[in-house]
């Protein structure tokens, strides 16, 4: 899979850009400020209809204008596949092959990326909320079912936190509605974190030999998923929301207190280990950053195993993070076969026969040219 055109029109910086990519490494240079995270961002937009940098969509629209407007040309196997994503005020609408989509989780995957950004080196030791974004979004690429999923169960978290408030303060009384809420709550809740699992499963599976490979072979990564109650991997659906309807029924008294939800993949947490050790109380910088490296690249073979074809990569400002054997290590595994973005204020010290064969772009002030 590959990008074939890019067109944007009032997106952040750009107010008209039209550009075309080769099926390879496609580096843009530019110095900071410019355009460069902008056209990665808008590729990522594409093809998840939300950002990776910002939850406010008003921020990807240009400066004073009502719209911004991304359209993309994908290539999959032999066919070709327009895309058109418009952000407004209102909301969003995409079309993909020219007819619109009612939801967005409908569009979604159609064309697939992985993205590898400075803040993905945080994955690790950063906040549980990083970590379910990271799980969130990769499952939902390949699967519509737990977009659709995670989309009913935040509207209701977000109704059974408001009643739990008005409960809270005695705005109201009666708990029925709130047994109401909870009872359609757990039912996502737990569809979710049972496709969380089996997702995880498969993630180990690519992860595990790729950490071991770039840390040659002295470290074994292991992935633990850490639910905010106790269920488990070998539990069934009934037997899950048995626990939940348990537990609630426990916690109800403290979560009227406290004025919101207090259990559910919202919660929930992931935690790697390396040799035993967890990576992000015991690790070093290197092990937290070789983690990270590992399982993006395991991400794209994961894509690669579920729909037959590879993502798209966008590395944004991040080789330069990377010590020259990473580097090395992510270059050599994308070669020849994931059409790849680059962003980077210079390719000086890069020192990769990747990189020499790649096509050239640089970025100015909002102006995107391919450099002859």
């Amino acid at each position: 899979m590959h990008i074939e055109h890019l067109k944007l029109k009032n997106y952040r910086n750009y107010e008209d850009l039209e550009i075309s990519f080769e099926n390879k490494v496609n580096v843009i240079l530019g110095e900071n400020a410019q355009g460069k995270t902008n056209v990665m961002e808008s590729i990522f937009v594409l093809a998840m209809a939300k950002s990776h940098r910002t939850s406010n969509d008003k921020d990807l629209i240009r400066w004073d204008e009502e719209y911004a407007k991304i359209e993309g040309r994908i290539r999959k196997r032999l066919t070709s596949i327009p895309l058109e994503l418009v952000i407004s005020k209102k909301g969003k609408k995409a079309k993909s092959n020219h007819i619109e989509q009612q939801k967005l989780s409908q569009y979604v995957g159609t064309m697939n990326v992985v993205m590898f950004a400075p803040e993905d080196l945080h994955l690790v030791k950063g906040s549980p909320q990083v970590r379910r974004r990271f799980i969130d979004m990769e499952i939902g690429q390949v699967s519509p079912v737990y977009l659709h999923d995670m989309s009913q169960y935040q509207k209701i978290l977000q109704q059974r936190n408001h009643y739990l408030k008005l409960l809270q303060i005695r705005k109201q009384t009666d708990t029925a509605m709130l047994d109401v809420l909870t009872e359609q709550l757990i039912e996502y809740a737990a569809r979710i974190i049972d496709k969380r699992y089996q997702f995880l499963s498969l993630l180990q599976e690519w992860a595990e030999p790729i950490h071991s490979g770039i840390s040659r072979n002295l470290e074994k990564l292991k992935i633990e998923y850490k639910p905010s109650l106790d269920v488990s991997e070998s539990m069934d659906l009934t037997k899950m929301i048995e626990e939940f309807e348990d537990k609630f029924v426990k916690i109800r008294t403290r979560e009227i207190e406290r004025g919101v939800t207090l259990i559910g993949p919202h919660r929930d947490d992931l935690v790697f280990f390396v040799n035993g050790r967890d990576v992000q109380t015991f690790g070093s910088q290197g092990q937290q950053r070789t983690t990270a490296l590992s399982l993006k690249l395991a991400e794209i073979e994961l894509i690669h195993s579920e729909i037959g074809e590879y993502p798209i990569l966008l590395l944004d400002d991040v080789l330069s993070e990377l010590d020259d054997y990473r580097q090395s290590h992510l270059l050599n595994t994308i070669q020849g076969k994931v059409q790849t973005f680059v962003t980077t204020t210079s390719t000086d010290g890069i020192n990769h026969q990747t990189l020499r064969d790649a096509s050239t772009f640089h970025v100015a002030q909002g102006t995107l040219s391919k450099v002859k």
